[in-house]
């Protein structure tokens, strides 16, 4: 049996999922949850040996929580994304995420997509992979990106200097160099274009 564990914040999409899911006689589908942060810690206790990440959840994305499964336990992830952009894939691929796939893929179709990444391959959907290939390369810095990522959800240069520990003239001069290199005039319009395109 295959123990599958599903993160999903949107409640009726993951029954729907674990119920289809259950349906297949190799899977056992443990008890899902609905934020990233829950998900690295039901992996951590349960050890499924494969867990499917909705992209799009709060406190942790799909992603990030993906790097801290895979920092504790030696679980498969697949990401499963309604808006896949463009950059996520590239971030995903690079923590190691087995299996990358749009929320319109049919459970049957997932479920074989489970069977592949547990015989060690990885799946990543062509059209995602299309669009991924084609799109727009990042210009910016790891740590220019880490300061628009905080920028979401803080609400002054001040609290992004305090969360990232710099200070907060080198947050502005990350800013200003994203802000150019974006060709945008402000923090917002910056970390919007940066989300838009995946990069954080």
């Amino acid at each position: 049996m295959i123990r599958v564990m599903i993160a999903d914040d949107e409640t009726m999409i993951r029954t729907a999922m674990e119920t289809l899911l259950g349906l297949e006689e190799d899977l056992e589908i443990l008890p899902g949850v609905a934020n990233g942060r829950a998900a690295v810690a039901a992996a951590v206790r349960l050890t499924p040996d494969v867990c499917v990440l909705d992209l799009e959840m709060p406190e942790l994305d799909g992603v990030d929580a993906a790097r801290e499964i895979a920092a504790s336990v030696a679980t498969k992830v697949i990401i499963c994304t309604r808006h896949a952009r463009p950059g996520v894939l590239r971030r995903a691929l690079a923590e190691k995420v087995a299996g990358f796939v749009p929320k319109s893929t049919p459970a049957e179709r997932l479920a074989g997509v489970i069977r592949e990444v547990m015989a060690g391959r990885r799946y990543v959907d062509p059209e995602i992979a299309a669009t991924a290939l084609t799109a727009a390369r990042c210009p910016l810095t790891d740590r220019e990106l880490d300061v628009l990522r905080a920028g979401r959800n803080a609400t002054s240069v001040a609290q992004i200097a305090q969360q990232l520990n710099l200070a907060p003239g080198t947050v502005r001069n990350y800013l200003s160099s994203a802000m150019q290199q974006l060709g945008v005039s402000t923090r917002a319009e910056a970390s919007q274009h940066a989300w838009e395109q995946g990069w954080i």
